[in-house]
């Protein structure tokens, strides 16, 4: 006996296609589950928000839109955009009475991390967050390690400040040294705000 929908229309069951093991992928590594590091950040973030730890947000980027094409009605696709401005760092907030700033990068190099990934006008606004009392540093992502540091502002701008044609790159040696590992998870995925504590308790 056929089975009909409610509108008389006769039912057919689609064939599913099965799936060879070689189809699937294992991958429960924290550098490949299918987000950036940025994203990662963004959910740990709002973990922390939803337990009222703190209240940590992603900048939004300062564009202007120049020109925008809608293939469907109810879609818009931006075709062509400017920055109005230079970005400063990633991420602000607030965490225990304390405004926080931080920028975010991560490289595949293995022994070191390129300063080029860095900008002039972003080092300036943490200067200028260091000047307003604020808590500023950088969290680095070595993908390829799967290791994350919390690296001091101050340090990461003395870094910066003294680069020269001979030095491209913070040895990732150094990095460990001046650094504060970050523990990875599932919640919070990235927990910097535990490294953040360490630092903090020993200044």
């Amino acid at each position: 006996m056929p089975i009909r929908y409610p509108n008389g229309k006769k039912f057919i069951q689609k064939r599913i296609p099965d799936k060879k093991k070689s189809d699937y992928k294992k991958d429960d590594s924290f550098s490949n589950r299918g987000m950036s590091f940025e994203d990662d950040i963004q959910e740990s973030n709002e973990y922390y928000r939803v337990h009222e730890k703190a209240v940590i947000h992603k900048k939004p980027t300062p564009l202007q839109i120049v020109n925008v094409h809608y293939p469907h009605r109810s879609a818009a696709v931006v075709t062509e955009a400017y920055f109005q401005k230079p970005s400063t760092t990633d991420f602000n907030g607030v965490y225990k009475g304390l405004y926080i700033d931080f920028e975010a990068k991560e490289t595949r190099n293995k022994t070191s991390f390129p300063l080029k990934n860095f900008h002039a006008h972003q080092i300036e606004h943490m200067k200028s967050v260091l000047s307003q009392q604020g808590i500023v540093f950088v969290l680095l992502h070595f993908r390829i390690h799967q290791e994350i540091y919390l690296v001091p502002g101050s340090c990461f701008i003395e870094w910066f400040d003294n680069k020269d044609q001979a030095r491209k790159s913070i040895p990732k040696k150094e990095i460990e040294k001046n650094g504060i590992p970050v523990s990875t998870g599932y919640l919070p995925k990235i927990d910097y705000l535990a490294a953040l504590d360490k630092w903090l308790h020993n200044q």
